[in-house]
């Protein structure tokens, strides 16, 4: 009886050992050496210098954020304004001759060019905003992966 039981505390025992074995970190580092410990400090580096260059990049284009808000405004106001005087000259144009059709078409072309000018605008604050948050993403993987180096 006493050999069974012996048996099975050094089974748990083992067990046991083994879990701990496995779960330690010390045997599960990547770097052991001292040349691991230079490879390690070189990747970190690495990955420091390109967390501070994508946030330098960040903060650049943070900072012409409003630039393209404003310019997508403008854009905006103006093709709007376009938009009513073409309005108000086709107006004139249903009553009027050749002439006020004409200059009915040209005002309805550029109120159209001005309205395309403001979609881009718009569409280039969405994508410069995009990138700013794809930027910050990247920034804290690798803010993550450099603490999983440390």
């Amino acid at each position: 009886m006493k050999k069974l039981e012996i048996m099975k505390t050094s089974k748990f025992l083992l067990t046991v050992f083994v879990l701990v074995a496995l779960s330690s970190t010390s045997f599960s580092q990547k770097y052991k050496t001292a040349a691991d410990t230079v490879k390690l400090n070189k990747e970190y580096v690495e990955v420091s210098n390109d967390i501070a260059e994508l946030t330098s990049k960040l903060t650049i284009a943070q900072n012409n954020l409003p630039s393209y808000q404003s310019k997508a405004g403008e854009a905006t106001s103006d093709a709007q304004n376009t938009a009513n005087a073409s309005k108000d000259q086709a107006a004139k144009a249903t009553n009027g001759d050749l002439g006020d059709a004409k200059s009915a078409k040209k005002k309805a072309n550029n109120a159209v060019d001005k309205a395309e000018d403001a979609e881009d605008a718009n569409n280039n604050t969405k994508d410069q905003e995009k990138k700013n948050s794809q930027t910050q993403f990247t920034i804290a993987k690798k803010a993550r992966s450099a603490k999983g180096i440390r």
